[in-house]
């Protein structure tokens, strides 16, 4: 039987960021569904304060050279990747100067929100896609991790849907501790509608805010993680709503095995 394939969607991954539990459950994860017998790759943005040096990233020429259009604008996407040995597995990182050199990753030196941050996640989502149809690799299953990954079940089941490679892939989100209070820009909307995306698609985003732009992926999904114990009212309200397969939170000695299964189950509905 041939390996199913499932591609990681992270926000953060250890050692490129510092330890959390968002972090470590980037890095170990993809190791345990490899370990379990599925095939995998694993994406998260290259935040300019990931160290190139130190964690021997390098650019993928091959890959690069794309450019997405954001907000009308041009922006060259640049592709690198990084090993870690251990787990024989590749970390590919989505890079642009524009929205990644910084050295943050989500909030400026106040901890203030970056005001493109939802232009930040749009290009990012996008970079991973058009990075899979490059590899020309099909997952099954889709694994996006927090908010920022948000925009992946609406571009797969809308703007790439009729794209052979991910004509059949399941959407799995995690949904984290990641809160925050403030709203996004007034154009966003805008920014995301095209000829496959239109206004009614993103009705779930009319707040402009977190439970808005988790909700759009609560829309999207084929499936449901609660990251943390503890998730806001009105998400768990959305989730309980979707009627959608949910898994609640497991800690580091169940999430592996838990999360392999509900893998499955997602994949059995079929």
């Amino acid at each position: 039987m041939e390996k199913k394939k499932v591609l990681f969607i992270f926000q953060e991954i250890t050692p490129y960021l510092p330890e959390s539990e968002k972090s470590k459950i980037g890095r170990f994860l993809p190791q345990g569904i490899q370990e379990r017998g599925k095939e995998i790759r694993t994406f998260m943005p290259r935040y300019g304060c990931v160290n190139e040096r130190r964690n021997q990233l390098h650019e993928v020429i091959r890959l690069s050279g794309m450019n997405l259009v954001i907000n009308d604008t041009d922006h060259p996407i640049i592709i690198k990747v990084a090993s870690i040995q251990a787990a024989r597995m590749q970390v590919y990182f989505i890079d642009n100067e524009d929205y990644f050199h910084r050295k943050a990753v989500m909030t400026d030196k106040n901890g203030e929100p970056f005001e493109d941050n939802d232009e930040r996640a749009l290009f990012f989502a996008k970079g991973v896609i058009e990075t899979v149809i490059k590899l020309r690799w099909s997952p099954d299953l889709i694994h996006c991790q927090g908010w920022f990954g948000a925009f992946i079940p609406l571009l797969v089941k809308k703007m790439y849907a009729d794209d052979p490679l991910f004509a059949n892939a399941k959407v799995v989100y995690t949904i984290h501790d990641d809160e925050f209070t403030k709203k996004f820009d007034q154009n966003m909307i805008e920014k995301i509608v095209n000829e496959e995306i239109s206004t009614d698609d993103l009705k779930a985003l009319e707040t402009l805010d977190y439970t808005a732009i988790n909700k759009l992926a609560i829309q999207y999904a084929d499936g449901i993680i609660k990251g943390c114990p503890n998730i806001n009212s009105d998400l768990n309200k959305v989730i309980e709503d979707s009627g959608l397969p949910v898994l609640e939170y497991q800690n580091e000695e169940t999430y592996a095995d838990a999360y392999d299964e509900f893998y499955d189950k997602i994949l059995d509905n079929e």
